[in-house]
Protein backbone atom coordinates (compact mmCIF):
# COMPACT_ATOMS: atom_id res chain seq x y z
CA UNK A 1 0.00 0.00 0.00
CA UNK A 2 0.69 3.49 -0.77
CA UNK A 3 0.68 7.04 0.63
CA UNK A 4 -1.64 8.88 -1.13
CA UNK A 5 -2.76 11.81 1.68
CA UNK A 6 -3.72 13.09 4.63
CA UNK A 7 -6.85 13.80 6.15
CA UNK A 8 -7.10 17.44 7.33
CA UNK A 9 -9.61 19.67 9.24
CA UNK A 10 -13.66 19.04 8.70
CA UNK A 11 -15.32 21.27 6.42
CA UNK A 12 -19.03 22.32 7.36
CA UNK A 13 -21.48 20.25 9.45
CA UNK A 14 -22.34 17.17 6.76
CA UNK A 15 -19.29 15.20 7.39
CA UNK A 16 -17.13 16.90 4.44
CA UNK A 17 -12.98 17.03 5.32
CA UNK A 18 -9.90 18.66 3.70
CA UNK A 19 -7.57 16.07 1.81
CA UNK A 20 -4.07 16.66 0.89
CA UNK A 21 -3.30 14.07 -1.59
CA UNK A 22 0.26 13.61 -2.52
CA UNK A 23 -0.85 12.23 -5.65
CA UNK A 24 -1.66 13.83 -9.16
CA UNK A 25 -3.62 10.79 -10.10
CA UNK A 26 -6.89 11.29 -10.52
CA UNK A 27 -8.39 7.87 -9.58
CA UNK A 28 -7.36 9.11 -6.13
CA UNK A 29 -9.94 11.29 -5.73
CA UNK A 30 -13.04 10.11 -8.14
CA UNK A 31 -16.18 8.90 -6.81
CA UNK A 32 -15.94 5.18 -5.39
CA UNK A 33 -12.61 5.59 -5.02
CA UNK A 34 -11.32 3.27 -2.10
CA UNK A 35 -8.68 3.79 0.38
CA UNK A 36 -7.40 2.43 4.14
CA UNK A 37 -7.22 5.54 6.75
CA UNK A 38 -5.11 4.33 9.19
CA UNK A 39 -6.70 5.51 12.96
CA UNK A 40 -4.22 5.28 15.67
CA UNK A 41 -3.72 1.81 15.66
CA UNK A 42 -6.78 0.83 13.66
CA UNK A 43 -7.87 0.86 9.68
CA UNK A 44 -10.77 1.86 8.25
CA UNK A 45 -11.77 1.37 4.29
CA UNK A 46 -13.06 4.88 3.23
CA UNK A 47 -15.02 5.28 -0.24
CA UNK A 48 -15.31 9.07 -1.84
CA UNK A 49 -19.13 9.87 -1.89
CA UNK A 50 -17.94 13.01 -3.43
CA UNK A 51 -15.40 15.53 -3.45
CA UNK A 52 -14.10 18.93 -5.17
CA UNK A 53 -11.15 20.56 -5.45
CA UNK A 54 -10.19 23.59 -3.34
CA UNK A 55 -7.24 25.84 -4.02
CA UNK A 56 -4.34 22.93 -3.89
CA UNK A 57 -6.42 21.01 -1.87
CA UNK A 58 -9.90 18.73 -2.20
CA UNK A 59 -12.99 18.46 0.26
CA UNK A 60 -14.20 15.23 0.48
CA UNK A 61 -17.26 13.49 1.69
CA UNK A 62 -16.90 9.54 2.68
CA UNK A 63 -19.62 7.08 2.56
CA UNK A 64 -20.86 6.71 5.98
CA UNK A 65 -19.53 10.28 7.64
CA UNK A 66 -22.61 12.23 6.94
CA UNK A 67 -21.73 15.04 10.16
CA UNK A 68 -19.26 16.69 11.74
CA UNK A 69 -18.78 14.17 14.64
CA UNK A 70 -17.92 11.62 12.51
CA UNK A 71 -15.46 13.47 10.07
CA UNK A 72 -13.90 14.59 13.25
CA UNK A 73 -12.53 10.91 13.86
CA UNK A 74 -10.69 10.73 10.80
CA UNK A 75 -8.51 14.03 11.02
CA UNK A 76 -4.70 13.84 10.60
CA UNK A 77 -5.62 10.03 9.04
CA UNK A 78 -2.88 9.04 6.60
CA UNK A 79 -4.71 7.39 3.48
CA UNK A 80 -3.15 4.56 2.03
CA UNK A 81 -3.96 2.78 -1.70
CA UNK A 82 -3.09 0.13 -3.49
CA UNK A 83 -0.36 0.79 -6.60
CA UNK A 84 -2.27 1.97 -9.77
CA UNK A 85 -1.17 -0.67 -12.42
CA UNK A 86 0.32 1.79 -15.37
CA UNK A 87 3.30 0.33 -17.03
CA UNK A 88 4.07 3.82 -18.46
CA UNK A 89 4.51 5.76 -15.62
CA UNK A 90 7.66 5.76 -13.12
CA UNK A 91 6.26 4.94 -9.29
CA UNK A 92 8.42 6.43 -6.36
CA UNK A 93 8.51 2.72 -4.44
CA UNK A 94 9.85 1.16 -7.53
CA UNK A 95 13.03 3.90 -8.27
CA UNK A 96 13.85 3.74 -4.53
CA UNK A 97 16.13 0.53 -3.76
CA UNK A 98 16.71 0.29 -7.25
CA UNK A 99 20.71 -0.12 -8.81
CA UNK A 100 21.09 3.10 -10.95
CA UNK A 101 23.17 2.50 -14.23
CA UNK A 102 24.11 4.01 -17.06
CA UNK A 103 23.28 3.02 -20.51
CA UNK A 104 26.92 1.33 -21.04
CA UNK A 105 25.96 -0.70 -17.60
CA UNK A 106 28.33 1.07 -15.37
CA UNK A 107 26.85 0.68 -11.96
CA UNK A 108 26.28 4.42 -10.53
CA UNK A 109 24.78 3.61 -7.47
CA UNK A 110 21.45 2.37 -5.90
CA UNK A 111 18.77 4.97 -5.60
CA UNK A 112 17.59 5.90 -1.59
CA UNK A 113 15.27 8.95 -2.74
CA UNK A 114 13.31 10.56 -5.10
CA UNK A 115 13.19 14.54 -4.76
CA UNK A 116 10.35 16.02 -5.43
CA UNK A 117 11.49 19.27 -7.88
CA UNK A 118 9.62 21.89 -9.03
CA UNK A 119 11.02 20.69 -12.71
CA UNK A 120 11.12 17.62 -12.42
CA UNK A 121 11.90 14.84 -9.86
CA UNK A 122 15.28 13.90 -9.21
CA UNK A 123 16.86 10.65 -7.85
CA UNK A 124 19.20 10.80 -5.11
CA UNK A 125 21.96 7.61 -4.97
CA UNK A 126 23.58 6.46 -1.95
CA UNK A 127 26.88 8.26 -3.07
CA UNK A 128 25.73 11.30 -2.98
CA UNK A 129 24.87 11.52 -6.72
CA UNK A 130 21.50 13.37 -8.11
CA UNK A 131 20.07 12.74 -11.18
CA UNK A 132 16.98 14.18 -12.45
CA UNK A 133 14.46 11.83 -14.09
CA UNK A 134 14.26 13.02 -17.34
CA UNK A 135 17.25 11.13 -17.96
CA UNK A 136 15.78 7.66 -17.15
CA UNK A 137 15.65 5.38 -19.95
CA UNK A 138 14.01 2.33 -18.01
CA UNK A 139 13.09 0.75 -14.75
CA UNK A 140 12.26 -2.73 -14.07
CA UNK A 141 13.32 -5.38 -12.07
CA UNK A 142 14.94 -3.26 -9.27
CA UNK A 143 16.94 -1.96 -12.23
CA UNK A 144 17.15 1.51 -13.21
CA UNK A 145 18.76 2.73 -16.45
CA UNK A 146 20.02 6.36 -17.12
CA UNK A 147 21.64 8.52 -19.72
CA UNK A 148 22.84 11.40 -18.27
CA UNK A 149 24.50 13.90 -20.01
CA UNK A 150 28.57 13.85 -19.92
CA UNK A 151 29.86 15.38 -16.32
CA UNK A 152 26.40 14.91 -14.53
CA UNK A 153 28.17 13.17 -11.90
CA UNK A 154 31.73 14.47 -11.65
Amino acid sequence: MLVVGRIGKPNGLNGDLVVSFTTDRAERWQVGATMTATIGTSEQVLTIESARAQSDRWVVHFVGYNNRNDAERLVNAELMAEPIDDPDSLWVHQLIGSIVTDTMGRTLGVCVAVIDNPAHAILELDNGGLIPATFIVSSADAKTVVDPPEGLLE
